[in-house]
């Protein structure tokens, strides 16, 4: 049977496969679209078995907020090589796995990839992912993804940033209002955002120094005595020099005790102070162990 060029094309652009491999399938299941649907995901998933045990160490990480500014996410997916990261078929992948994280209340990866397409319900998160690894022909991941959400009846703003232009690291943060002054919540969410990407010399861990866990602070506290007293310091100073590295340990890991990198002269919390409140935070560097959070 004649298959038109118009056929395949269109089934090429629902799946992301190749024009030879759409024809194929399309003649095989004498011209049904559905039937070639079926036939080019089986392909796919057999194809992305093959992949699967191969290193993703490459990606890009991705965001997406909602229009009202009250919703967002933040993504991390894998690839096996940075020239892919880089094309338009896998930053387009990037962004349909932000939507749909958007579009789900599910907190978890496995529980993520069985959900179905938004928009496209016969589909599922996995089909499109295997698809995708089907037609770019590299191993891909999904790896991690946050979730931000403003409580309902409180005045608030969810920010994204990523970095360019690698997209190798992005933030997602959550900004409760005490302004009024709408333009000047979002530009305060830029900034806190812009602010954990370019952070130095380490990434924050904590909103503020009140969240640190009590073990956590024992643990540096001991640290500091004992480097104290080794370097011969008498016994009255060295709970002082301790707590003088406390203020250090702060200034390094504490987002909002942290020098503004518009302003050092001026702490993060200083610049917000009295128009927000930064209510969380997630920082995701491509291939980290975890994601920098807090609440």
């Amino acid at each position: 049977m004649s298959i038109t060029a118009e056929v395949v094309r269109q089934l090429r652009e629902e799946t992301g496969a190749g024009m030879m491999d759409c024809k194929t399938a399309l003649v095989e299941a004498q011209g049904d679209m559905e039937k070639a649907r079926d036939l080019l995901r089986k392909k796919g998933l057999a194809a992305a078995a093959k992949k699967a045990s191969r290193t993703a160490s490459e990606g890009a990480v991705g965001a997406h907020i909602a229009a009202d500014g009250r919703k967002g996410v933040l993504v991390e997916v894998n690839c096996e090589t940075d020239f892919v990261a880089k094309t338009p078929d896998f930053q387009s992948l990037v962004k349909q796995v932000a939507e749909n994280v958007a579009a789900c209340a599910v907190d978890d990866v496995p529980g993520f990839l069985c959900q179905p397409l938004h928009g496209d319900a016969g589909r599922t998160v996995n089909d499109l992912v295997q698809e995708k690894i089907a037609f770019i022909k590299e191993n891909i991941v999904v790896r991690r993804f946050a979730r931000f959400e403003v409580p309902a009846g409180q005045d608030g703003l969810v920010a994204a940033y990523i970095h360019p232009p690698a997209a190798k690291v992005g933030v997602l943060v959550e900004l409760a209002a005490k302004s009024r002054d709408a333009a000047t919540i979002a530009g305060l969410a830029k900034d806190v955002a812009m602010h954990a990407a370019a952070a130095s010399p380490a990434a924050a861990l904590y909103v503020s120094k009140d969240e640190v866990p009590a073990d956590v602070l024992a643990k540096e506290k001991d640290i500091y005595r004992a480097q104290a007293a080794a370097s011969g310091k008498p016994a009255g100073v060295v709970d002082k020099i301790a707590e003088g590295k406390m203020k250090e340990y702060y200034a390094t890991y504490c987002l909002l005790e942290q020098p503004y990198i518009r302003e050092p002269k001026v702490t993060l919390g200083q610049h917000v102070e009295g128009k927000a409140a930064v209510k969380r935070f997630a920082r995701f560097r491509l291939g980290e162990e975890s994601g920098s959070k807090a609440e």
